[in-house]
């Protein structure tokens, strides 16, 4: 595959489809006459400048690369014969083989980015099979580079395991917000007030970590130290089983990515 290349997103209309179209063409990596996407049922009113098309195999068929972003449940009946092709999958669960399988092709890749791949902030873990050229995982690292942060790992269990760390995105981040806004509500403190307050220490504490470097367990250590509120809070949230409820939280996020895979 030359520095030049076609790709093709399955289930380009739905809302990571269409992000991950939208980080490629924003990010220069592909040219809108270079994109192909799909979608189901109507098509979106956003137009990106790319061909859209109803039929998977015609989009397969257009395309070198081709990401397939549907729900996993519904990838089963997903028809596409991607012979000769690299395929991208970015849907929990489902294993490098039963791609390669499915799609008639050894050049497949296993991704997870997440949500904040709207905003160019995703982290995406992949792991690619043992078909997949060094070309294929260049091209792999272009696209996932795209829309933030991308690791290749060794093991499928990592991407599974990665499927409940970083493959929620902002959704643990706006579970703590949600639950300190509603706290902030509790005490009358007016909705709009603690929606600024809270989205101001998270993105400022985000900020803060990719500026610095610093490792999190630090930070916490050194308010622990400090022996303040923040200490206070601390040590009231690990009492009343915070570190259990996030490692069970990620424990079912894990079997759950384990079981979706075995039921396709």
């Amino acid at each position: 595959m030359s520095g030049s290349f076609t790709i093709g997103v399955i289930g380009g209309g739905g809302w990571l489809g269409g992000a991950l179209a939208s980080s490629l063409l924003d990010s220069g990596v592909l040219q809108p006459q270079d994109l192909s996407l799909s979608y189901r049922s109507q098509k979106p009113p956003r137009d990106l400048g790319a061909f859209w098309t109803k039929d998977s195999q015609q989009l397969c068929d257009r395309s070198d690369v081709v990401i397939v972003c549907v729900r996993p449940a519904d990838w089963p009946t997903l028809a596409v014969d991607c012979r000769g092709k690299l395929v991208i999958s970015v849907m929990a669960g489902i294993r490098l083989d039963q791609l390669a399988r499915h799609h008639k092709t050894d050049r497949v890749v296993r991704a997870l980015p997440n949500a904040a791949a709207e905003v160019g902030k995703s982290y995406t873990p992949w792991i690619a099979s043992n078909g997949a050229s060094e070309v294929d995982r260049t091209v792999t690292r272009r696209i996932f580079a795209a829309c933030g942060l991308e690791d290749e790992v060794s093991r499928e269990s990592d991407i599974d395991y990665l499927t409940g760390l970083t493959g929620a995105g902002p959704a643990f981040p706006a579970l703590l917000a949600a639950a300190m806004i509603k706290d902030a509500a509790r005490h009358g403190i007016s909705p709009s007030m603690a929606r600024r307050a809270v989205n101001a220490v998270l993105i400022g504490t985000g900020r803060m970590l990719e500026r610095r470097g610093d490792c999190p367990d630090d930070i916490v250590s050194s308010f622990l130290d400090y022996r303040g509120t923040t200490a206070a809070a601390i040590e009231a949230m690990r009492a009343s089983g915070f570190d259990q409820a996030v490692a069970e939280g990620l424990s079912a996020a894990f079997l759950k990515s384990v079981s979706m895979g075995d039921a396709s």
